[in-house]
């Protein structure tokens, strides 16, 4: 009988700083000194007239304000009351997606729209109605378009809700985090049972397909008691979807996240735990694991793209319309363009003054090898399907990968086929990204000690 490691063993070393691989390369490891403007336009034209007709294009619309800061938050938010700066933000991304349709020449054929943030509905219901019927306008909707955006429990409304219903939306994400008390003053994020329970409620009577919830693991204070108190109590409202994250502590990046002392935080080994403690809870309940930190009702479109193996993993996270062409628009988005990544300016006014000038306001990106496109696809293929095909692993593999795949069958994390490619386990599924990082020829072990990604778990 194989005889693995303890899961405290593996723990011990394999949590060390590793990407969350939303893309490859990832962004520190961006090569700006290839791109170009030029050579920009040309991958996004190229990938448009690839795709455009049969598959398709994405649009992710950041919406980067709230009016309070959560302090675990990690993503690129302005923190503001002042409302009235939603009109000169919305006049800006339409500005830029006129931009890009400049570009196109061609009528887009849109697949997927999605709101992220920040919060999107700090933004009025008739603000978002003027925004999304401008940038649906002039284009051709996809036989299986998808509209879906994320909402704050506190700030939702059921005018918020049905506004964006009847624009197209069928999904809705909130952001639970966690339902316990200290936990929540701690992370500057009250937000009562109460409020949550009223809009899926809500979303579910206007007709909302999918609900789906996000919670974390691993922030100050929790406990064992209060991880199993927050599932159970999300599980009465029998969300469609649940993402359960892990925390990422980066106070050198977010200081925000310094109004908390590092020993407020679970051990390394309590983090784990907390996270067994849910994923147990929603199995019991009938959630299946779909790829990394998802889980999901049976009847939900994403369990039935993982099953089908057409699962995506892009800059929004996972998503079950399976394009090729991502189109970012907002302050510090990011576009995927197959062939290449462009980013936006982060911060909000030099964003409005780069869409005001260049009617672009892109900072930065990085153009494709065809070595980072192959890595890219087995990346994408372990994390959205757990598995590697024979095919993509031969052109990749070398002797330090192949060693490093074995050492990882013998702990039990995944099974290599005799004739090639690769499965994740059972007990491999928690170390998805420290698969994933074996094929990233980018990083090595000195990276181990550097301060620019997250723990793996």
């Amino acid at each position: 009988m194989t005889s693995y490691p303890s899961q405290a063993a593996l723990l011990k070393k394999y949590d060390v700083p590793t990407p969350r691989y939303t893309s490859y390369p990832t962004v520190p490891y961006w090569d700006t000194q290839s791109f170009t403007t030029e050579r920009w336009t040309k991958a996004l034209r190229r990938t448009f007239h690839e795709t455009n007709t049969e598959k398709g294009i994405s649009i992710y619309i950041h919406l980067p304000f709230c009016e309070s800061l959560c302090t675990y938050c990690a993503c690129s938010t302005r923190i503001t009351k002042n409302h009235k700066i939603e009109i000169p933000y919305i006049q800006a991304l339409l500005k830029e997606w006129d931009h890009y349709k400049y570009i196109f020449r061609e009528k887009p054929v849109v697949r997927e729209l999605h709101l992220g943030g920040g919060t999107p509905t700090f933004f009025s219901p008739q603000n978002l109605r003027w925004m999304i019927s401008y940038l649906l306008e002039d284009v051709e909707l996809h036989n299986d378009f998808e509209m879906s955006f994320e909402g704050h429990p506190n700030n939702t409304t059921y005018e918020h809700l049905q506004t964006l219903h009847e624009l197209g939306a069928t999904r809705v994400s909130f952001g639970v985090q966690d339902l316990d008390e200290k936990v929540q003053r701690t992370i500057h994020r009250i937000q009562p049972f109460e409020n949550l329970q009223q809009v899926t409620e809500q979303a579910r009577a206007i007709g909302y397909e999918s609900v789906s919830f996000d919670l974390i693991y691993g922030l100050p204070f929790q406990t064992p008691f209060t991880v199993s108190d927050t599932i159970e109590k999300v599980l009465t409202l029998k969300p469609d979807r649940i993402s359960f994250y892990s925390y990422a502590h980066v106070p050198w990046l977010r200081p925000g996240q310094r109004n908390y002392e590092t020993s407020d935080l679970p051990s390394h080994a309590l983090k784990r735990h907390l996270y067994e403690i849910g994923r147990h809870l929603l199995r019991k309940a009938d959630y299946a694991d779909v790829g990394m930190d998802h889980f999901s009702l049976r009847h939900d479109s994403l369990f039935k793209a993982y099953v089908s193996g057409k699962l995506h993993r892009n800059f929004m996270g996972y998503t079950t319309t399976n394009t090729e062409l991502l189109i970012g628009l907002g302050a510090s988005a990011i576009s995927d363009a197959k062939y290449a990544y462009a980013q936006n300016e982060k911060k909000v006014e030099e964003y409005l003054g780069a869409i005001q000038h260049n009617a672009s306001a892109i900072v930065k990106g990085h153009i494709h090898s065809d070595e980072d496109l192959l890595v890219k696809q087995c990346i994408l293929q372990i994390s959205c399907q757990g598995e590697l095909s024979r095919e993509l692993m031969m052109q990749v593999v070398d002797a330090n990968i192949l060693n490093t795949l074995t050492e990882m069958e013998k702990e039990g994390i995944l099974f290599l086929y005799e004739e090639g490619g690769l499965k994740v386990t059972t007990a491999g599924e928690p170390f998805i990204r420290n698969i994933c990082r074996v094929f990233d020829k980018r990083m090595n072990e000195e990276d181990n000690n550097r301060v620019i990604f997250s723990k793996a778990i």
